[in-house]
């Protein structure tokens, strides 16, 4: 599958996590900050719809890769810490943070494995014809 197009998939689970998120603070005003995901896949979402233009593909490619390192880093930061005891019943302030934050790190960090599939296969490819 096209890297644009598993960007513009990801970029709706990450509107989908929002959402779910937010739904599962009440929809409340004060809890906005659980649409974080949503807004961050607006972002994949705009790169995804530029990068199906083949002009602009690659270095689109590159800032969405760039973007969910930082995410993955971002996201273990804060949430890495906390998980365990999430995971194990501990108390944790704003759980729901937490577990929004450690699947965003997850699913940034399962795109960013895909998407450096992606590049490892497209090297390879014109070498492979070169050579054949």
């Amino acid at each position: 599958m096209p890297m644009p197009l598993i960007t513009i998939g990801f970029a709706g689970v990450l509107v989908l996590l929002g959402v779910v998120a937010w739904g599962l603070t009440g929809f409340a005003a004060e809890t906005k900050t659980a649409l974080i995901p949503a807004a961050v896949g607006a972002v994949f979402l705009l790169l995804g719809l530029v990068a199906l233009h083949a002009l602009f593909r690659k270095h689109v490619m590159h800032v969405a890769m760039l973007l969910a390192l930082l995410l993955v880093i971002g996201m273990g930061a804060m949430a890495g810490p906390k998980v365990p005891a999430l995971l194990t019943g501990g108390e944790v302030a704003r759980p729901t943070a937490v577990a929004t934050q450690a699947l965003l790190g997850l699913f940034a960090l399962v795109y960013l494995v895909l998407g450096i599939k992606t590049f490892i296969d497209a090297r390879r490819k014109p070498a492979a014809a070169a050579g054949g």
